[in-house]
């Protein structure tokens, strides 16, 4: 029985410094692992968020080029307006050039005013037998 309960004393102290043994080496294992692993995924988030800003970069880089092309578009078209504007411009210049000379003589004045008249009693006459 002497035998016995040293027997069980013995086991317990083996268990419990075992079991301690156990922990400790888990623990410290533990403190090392946590920290490798917090490094590890802060490693890993940086790399998520690096692929992110890349992601955005690069549709920020699309986005640019699309604005890019449709400002030259734009400008192309400004220019033909322009030119047309200026084209124009020349066109009502000269017709009103011959306006000018067509009434600076009395007896082309006189014949506008006549076809003016005429114009304005036709538009008259159809607007009433409408």
């Amino acid at each position: 029985m002497i035998y016995e309960s040293t027997g069980s004393m013995n086991s317990r102290r083996d268990y419990r410094s075992g079991r301690a043994a156990l922990f400790d080496g888990i623990e410290e294992g533990g403190i090392r692992a946590s920290s490798y692993t917090s490094h590890e995924i802060d490693e890993h988030e940086n790399d998520r968020a690096i692929d992110g800003l890349q992601d955005r970069v690069n549709i920020l880089k699309r986005l640019t080029g699309d604005i890019h092309e449709e400002v030259d578009s734009h400008n192309r078209m400004l220019d033909r307006m322009g030119h047309d504007m200026d084209s124009s411009r020349g066109v009502l210049s000269g017709t009103m050039d011959r306006f000018k000379m067509v009434f600076e003589s009395k007896s082309s004045r006189r014949m506008a005013t006549l076809v003016a008249s005429f114009v304005a009693l036709f538009l008259l006459v159809y607007y009433l037998t409408r």
